[in-house]
């Protein structure tokens, strides 16, 4: 199965307070939060040995884009995963994926063997590992609630929590820990729009004073921990409590 996707993703860094108070809100304006059976999400990201893509990515630039492999729910041989080409030009994000079961991917991964059901998205991947030498680098795991509405089918509201990072065992069929990256009462929100807000909720962004941040999960791993571990500093040295954030217009 292959899927495309192109939409602007906003982001918000926000208390446990302000989430619970826009979840209620969420329900009055009808949206219903999706039931994964296991709120848990996990996304192993590839990157050169040097860590270029990442690198990149928080220069800010106009164009970025990388490779990931995503589970929802517990992990397991079976448990389907999609492996994701996800672009970002001009502020649009643009996603292409193709759903496998999981050690069916890694394998593909970490052979290079590509299954023949992968088509398009498939060649597409395997050429950009292959361009710049992708390795895994990174598992980011945490715990989504996910919104949506039927009134408002181009509007899809995400809170992330129990955010954490790993550079060891990078399998998604691990039930390994992480290091957190947030501390425990801050929420991440995700907003994925065409670009255009509904009324309501940028009345409810303002009433809740909910501000917009540049935010890269991979990208605070990188800064906090990676590029530190790199230059020669003990794994976990970095100070989780404060997250530096640039806030955006």
């Amino acid at each position: 199965m292959e899927e495309s996707f192109a939409r602007v993703e906003t982001k918000y860094l926000l208390s446990s307070f302000q989430a619970a108070a826009l979840e209620a809100e969420l329900r009055q304006q009808g949206f219903l939060r999706m039931d994964f059976g296991s709120p848990r999400v996990q996304s192993l990201y590839y990157d050169t040995p040097d860590h270029m893509l990442i690198r990149a990515s928080l220069d800010r630039p106009a164009y970025k884009e990388k490779l990931r492999m995503r589970t929802y729910g517990e992990p397991g041989d079976l448990t389907q995963s999609f492996v994701e080409i996800k672009k970002k030009y001009n502020g649009v994000v643009y996603k292409r994926r193709t759903a496998l079961p999981l050690q069916e991917a890694m394998n593909w991964l970490n052979s290079g063997q590509m299954p023949e059901q992968t088509g398009q998205v498939g060649r597409e991947v395997r050429w950009m590992v292959h361009r710049y030498t992708l390795l895994p680098a990174a598992v980011i795991s945490y715990d989504r609630d996910a919104w949506f509405s039927e009134k408002e089918p181009g509007v899809r509201i995400t809170l992330d929590r129990n955010l954490s990072f790993r550079n060891w065992e990078m399998n998604l069929n691990s039930c390994a820990t992480g290091i957190s990256l947030l501390p425990a009462d801050q929420r991440l929100m995700e907003i994925k729009t065409n670009g255009v807000y509904p009324l309501w909720l940028t009345r409810l962004l303002t009433e809740k004073n909910a501000g917009r941040v540049h935010f890269s999960k991979y990208g605070l791993a990188y800064q906090q921990f990676i590029r530190h571990e790199k230059e020669g500093n003990e794994r976990g040295g970095a100070n989780c409590s404060t997250v530096s954030l640039t806030r955006g217009a």
